[in-house]
């Protein structure tokens, strides 16, 4: 059975993102399904000198290691990816051993404007280059106008972004078969 690692980029329980997540998750199919914890200290050098890898990013770092696929849930925050998010990758690529490293991740997004948060993926693409993943290129997931794309149980109400997103599950399901 293959395990599929959810990261939402938002803390906020009740988020878009997290709903999104959900949806991913669901459209993945079976599968042993963890969520990362993304509450996490500002990466700091002398925090790390004075006491090593924080026990939580090393959790972190141990899931997104076990994990044979990924999938992130960025929310848009100021034309780019949240800083909670940024704040993980900083300290994952302080552990040992490349978690990232050729996992199959997939990207997807929910944001208030137009975009559907097309910045943050893009940003999000840029941060995730060093650790060398199997970024998936598509079909892009970008739900808009997101505080009125999900219904009050947080289902997509859009079949097209639900078309889109199950399509996108099915290709990282397909790329974590392959490993």
């Amino acid at each position: 059975m293959l395990t599929l690692l959810g990261i939402p980029g938002a803390l906020r329980a009740a988020s878009t993102n997290r709903r999104l997540l959900a949806e991913a998750r669901t459209a993945f199919g079976d599968a042993t399904q963890t969520e990362a914890n993304l509450r996490l200290p500002l990466y700091d050098g002398d925090l790390e000198d004075a006491h090593g890898i924080p026990p939580d990013v090393q959790t972190l770092a141990d899931q997104i290691a076990a994990a044979d696929a990924i999938v992130i849930a960025t929310p848009e925050y100021n034309k780019a990816l949240p800083g909670v998010l940024k704040n993980a990758l900083d300290w994952v690529s302080r552990t040992k051993g490349a978690p990232f490293r050729d996992k199959p991740v997939a990207i997807v997004s929910a944001a208030d404007g137009r975009g559907g948060g097309d910045r943050s993926q893009f940003s999000l693409r840029l941060a995730l280059t060093p650790f060398r993943p199997r970024l998936l290129s598509g079909p892009e997931v970008l739900v808009a106008d997101a505080a009125h794309a999900f219904t009050p149980e947080g289902r997509l109400i859009d079949a097209r972004y639900q078309k889109a997103l199950t399509e996108l599950m099915q290709a990282l399901r397909a790329e974590a078969s392959r490993i």
